[in-house]
Formats: C-alpha cells, structure tokens, sequence
C-alpha cells in the first residue's frame, strides 16, 4: 500500500512538472491569467469606490478585497476546464493511460499545477491589495488562516474543474462552465447585502459556499462585511472549511473515476 502510495505520488509530480513546463515555455498565457484580476481590482477600487456604501462606514477597498481573492480563487474553475478538456481533445490523456501509470495521477498533477498557479495569482493579488491600501488588522495567524480557507476553496473547485473537463471532453464548451460559475461568483455577499435582495434570493446568496469563503475571510483579516442574524452568517468560518470538504468528497473519487472509464 506505501509503495503504491509513492509511485502515485511520483507520477502525479510527472505530471505537474509537464504542466509547469508548459507554462515556463508560454508565459504570456500565465502573465494575463494574473493581470487580469488586477485589472478587476483597480476598476472597482477606483472606478465604481466612491458610490459604494459600507456597514459602519467602513474602507470599501478593504471590504473588496477578500471578495476580489475568493473570486479569483472561483474563476479558475475555467481554466482547469479548459486544460483537461484540452488534453483529451487533443489525445493526450489517451497516451497517459496507456502508460504504466496510477489513474489518479493524471488529475492529481493537474490540480496540483492549477494549485500552485492559484499561489501565485493569490500573492500576486494579496499585493495589489496593499498597493491600492487594503490591509489585515487581526495579526498574521488569522491572516494566514484567511489565506488557508482561500486555497481551500480554490482545491475543491479544482475538482469541479477536473470533473467537468473530464465529462464534457470539448474546451469549446467553456461557456457552459462559465454559465455555472459566473453565478456562483456574483450571486453571493462579495458585493451586495443578501439582506437587500429577495428572500429566496438572498437565503441562496447566504448558503453559496463562497459567500461563506468571503464573510470568514473578511472576519479573520478584520476587514468590514455585511454581517447578518442568519445561521449562515453567524457560521461562516465553519461553513468556509465544510462547503470545501464536501465539494472534495463528492468531486475527487468521481474525476478519479471517469477518468478511469474515458473511451467506454
């Protein structure tokens, strides 16, 4: 069991080290993939700022940014989609299975790459939050916590990402991911009370697994939020670890499945 263990292991770093390689021999593609969120950023720091209105009269910049770093954190789900799509499109996860290797590796690596470029997209973005003057207020503890919960997040949706691209098989079907994913990223606490939206609306936008990442988040760096008298607002940091673990639960054994059976 140790030794089957290992060479999994061993063949889920072959693989991230090919995806890694591919990024080092295109950085243009990984230079855009961090600016852009930067861009996000800066247009609603600068741009829409000044009209928002925030519980206590708080900083609206640091109440955007632990929105801004869970919504980086969501949208990636597209681009492990379009990786793993690209792959079997392409035949390139026909040629890793028929290779002396643990089914497992193929999708651990690739989540393993899309985790490390989800480091750096977060580093990247925790800087350009000091710049325009958001800052953490809870001590370094907390705020590695909040960056924990981040990666957190951004792991169980790598599964998503990874399953999808398993069961659709075409990158052109993108648009159907981001049909899935915009919705999840918008229709949460990240910019609007869910206390001003419809009741039915607002109970979805409280109980959305990011709207949970983003309130534990802004508690743990001391930044200002909505707050709110409902369980799930009273419970986000718990909420912030459990939506996470279950999302795994569900989406690791079955991407680790189907990709077992591609081509049946």
């Amino acid at each position: 069991m140790a030794s089957r263990l290992r060479w999994a292991l061993a063949d889920g770093w072959t693989i991230t080290h090919r995806d890694l390689s591919h990024w080092a021999r295109r950085p243009a593609q990984v230079i855009v993939g961090l600016l852009f969120p930067v861009m996000v950023v800066l247009m609603f720091a600068y741009l829409f700022g000044g009209g928002m209105a925030i519980p206590g009269g708080g900083d609206y910049r640091e109440f955007l940014m632990p929105g801004m770093f869970a919504m980086t954190m969501v949208f990636g789900v597209e681009a492990t989609f379009t990786a793993v799509s690209a792959d079997i499109a392409k035949g390139v996860t026909d040629r890793f299975r028929s290779l002396s290797m643990a089914p497992s590796a193929v999708v651990v690596g690739r989540c393993a790459a899309d985790l490390l470029n989800s480091v750096l997209g977060l580093a990247v973005m925790i800087a350009c939050g000091l710049a325009v003057g958001w800052r953490w207020h809870e001590g370094p503890g907390p705020a590695l916590a909040a960056v924990g919960l981040l990666l957190l997040l951004r792991f169980a949706l790598l599964w998503v990402g990874v399953y999808l691209g398993l069961v659709m098989n075409n990158p052109e079907a993108v648009m159907a991911v981001q049909i899935l994913v915009w919705p999840l990223a918008f229709l949460s606490n990240t910019f609007a009370s869910p206390a001003t939206m419809p009741g039915w609306l607002g109970a979805i936008a409280e109980w959305n697994p990011m709207s949970a990442t983003v309130s534990a988040t802004r508690e743990l760096f001391g930044n200002p939020g909505w707050g709110g008298d409902s369980w799930a607002a009273q419970n986000a940091p718990f909420l912030a670890l459990a939506w996470p673990l279950l999302l795994l639960v569900v989406f690791f054994p079955l991407s680790v499945r189907r990709y077992r059976t591609l081509g049946r």
